[in-house]
């Protein structure tokens, strides 16, 4: 079945092309849900945007669109002309209800778009340093970023999602040698700390770890052999962690690019390497410097300093080239707010290497605060710390913590407040959320003693039954824009207002009335397909569809 906009778009231009040369589009015409139900079902002002085309007023080209509307081929009882030429849409209930079997028989493929002819896109998010706990920050990355490739896949787009392992540089090696401070420790010898060493309790748990293993082997053992055990064993700790935490948040990757590996690999040099056979690098004061100001940057990048070492930028060039030969046509990164400087030399460098421009979109993530009782929570009781991933999500559960960091645009500020999150009331989202979905199940789940008559759907004639068929309809919609926005909060703004017009329906009819069954089953009917359209819609942030609550 057709989504109801896209019928009534079809109509529309239908009748324009019967009055007019001029070759219009779908998508050149417009329909709207009138916020006010005594103004239609839908509404367009298709004869307010093209009466100058046409050389005629608004309103006389509204009437004769009105003349020559098809009503029985596209399902409309009446249309009424209002103001300066608005034409509202009053459809058959029938053609409403219709929505009702589509989606009970979708089912779990509600909303699902075809595959879509569009470059497949490489989504890299989180991407945080392997030398500790997702922090806060990190945990609003993962959601947002594995919310966001859900909604690209659900609206038939082709996506990869990748992590990429910040496992070389000074806080790789602090971190080894902050594990070898505590392997040390555990034999009651005293070591120093490096400057900016680590000291979490994983550090600790790393050293009793390698202890276990080895027991002395390599006490006071300064061999490199030594060093790069000590390394090699606290990053994979930290990253088996990592990994850990993320599953269990529900954020898994199809690839994991290693840093180091880029070095090991000769990535970085081919990188340079061929930005200098473009032409795109200079040598100055001992430094190699790219020409990003040419390029539309504030100024030029240093990508090898003066004494030999690389700046951040050129392995993440090697990065974004790797991604191009793993096959990514279009690139959308998240980063922390302290990256905003950083997009355009990585969008300037991308350009210098493609000849392309717009290969990379990136979305800045603002940082998170906790707040109780109206005070910022800064500290962990358990280590503390600041507050991680896994602590948070003991605290008040992984669907709200997902559910809550979908809530809002990633690039406004959050404050996340732990008592609404557990707070079993209406005014906590999520919960409002999923007490709506439960409560289908548990009158879906009284009615199996009934036999279920077939749908009339003539009989959902209340206008609560309406507004809620209509916004079941507007569900592939949402899922399209939300997609082409990266916007989960638009996922969640449809959650909402599903649960609010089904809580309002459910506070006003009578769901089962055994003394007329054809209303009865054309109302189970109805809840069907709300259940169904309000799982697939938390599925689409990573939040479970409880049945009992």
């Amino acid at each position: 079945m057709e989504i109801i906009e896209k019928k009534l778009k079809k109509a529309f231009l239908e009748v324009l092309n019967k009055i007019t040369s001029h070759e219009l589009q779908e998508n050149d015409i417009v329909i709207e849900i009138p916020k006010d139900n005594n103004n239609g079902d839908y509404a367009t002002n298709v004869a307010l945007k093209y009466s100058k085309l046409f050389n005629t007023k608004p309103q006389a080209l509204a009437l004769e669109i009105k003349e020559l509307f098809d009503y029985e081929k596209y399902d409309v009882d009446s249309i009424e002309i209002a103001g300066p030429g608005f034409i509202n849409l009053f459809l058959n209930k029938a053609n409403l209800a219709s929505t009702i079997n589509n989606i009970i028989n979708l089912k779990d493929d509600y909303g699902q778009w075809p595959l879509q002819d569009h470059p497949l896109i490489n989504v890299e998010y989180v991407s945080a340093n392997p030398t500790g706990d997702l922090h806060l920050g990190h945990a609003r990355q993962a959601s947002l970023g594995d919310s966001i490739t859900r909604l690209y896949k659900k609206a038939g787009f082709k996506v990869i999602r990748e992590y990429y392992i910040n496992d070389a540089g000074n806080q790789i090696d602090n971190l080894a040698k902050s594990t070898i401070v505590r392997y040390h420790e555990l034999f009651d010898i005293k070591m120093e700390m490096p400057e900016d060493g680590y000291y979490g309790q994983d550090i600790k748990d790393i050293a009793f770890l390698i202890k276990n293993l080895v027991n002395d082997q390599y006490l006071n053992d300064e061999s490199e052999e030594a060093y790069q055990y000590f390394k090699q064993t606290a990053l994979q700790f930290e990253l088996d962690k990592l990994k850990r935490d993320l599953k269990d948040f529900g954020v898994e990757f199809e690839i994991w690019t290693s840093e180091q590996a880029l070095y090991d690999e000769g990535k970085v040099d081919v990188a340079l390497e061929k930005l200098a056979l473009t032409n795109a690098t200079y040598q100055q004061d001992g430094a190699v410097w790219l020409k990003s100001s040419a390029y539309g940057d504030d100024k030029d990048r240093v990508l090898v300093k003066s004494d030999g070492t690389l700046t951040y930028l050129t392995p993440d060039i090697a990065n974004h080239m790797q991604k191009i030969d793993n096959g990514a046509e279009y690139m959308v990164n998240l980063w922390g707010a302290d990256h905003h400087g950083y997009i355009k030399r990585m969008q300037v460098a991308l350009e210098i290497f493609t000849g392309q421009k717009n290969l990379l979109d990136v979305d800045i993530v603002q940082m998170v605060r906790l707040i109780k009782d109206g005070e910022e929570v800064k500290m962990s009781k358990r280590s503390g710390n600041a507050i991680g991933l896994r602590e948070l999500c003991e605290e008040v559960g992984i669907d709200a913590v997902r559910y809550f960091f979908a809530s809002r645009a990633g690039s406004s500020h959050f404050d996340f407040d732990l008592g609404l999150a557990t707070s079993h009331s209406n005014d906590n989202p999520v919960y409002y959320a999923q007490y709506a979905h439960a409560r289908m199940c548990s009158i879906l789940e009284i009615a199996k003693e009934f036999n279920i008559e077939t749908l009339q759907a003539e009989l959902l004639d209340n206008q609560k039954e309406v507004n809620l068929i209509k916004h079941l309809n507007e569900f592939p919609n949402m899922v399209m824009d939300a997609a082409k926005l990266r916007a989960p909060h638009r996922v969640t703004n449809y959650i909402q207002k599903l649960a609010s017009l089904f809580h309002s329906y459910y506070n006003e009819c009578k769901v089962i009335d055994k003394e007329n069954m054809a209303l009865t089953s054309a109302r189970l009917y109805l809840l069907e397909a709300c259940k169904i359209t309000l799982a697939n819609a938390l599925a689409l942030i990573g939040v479970q569809a409880l049945e009992k609550m």
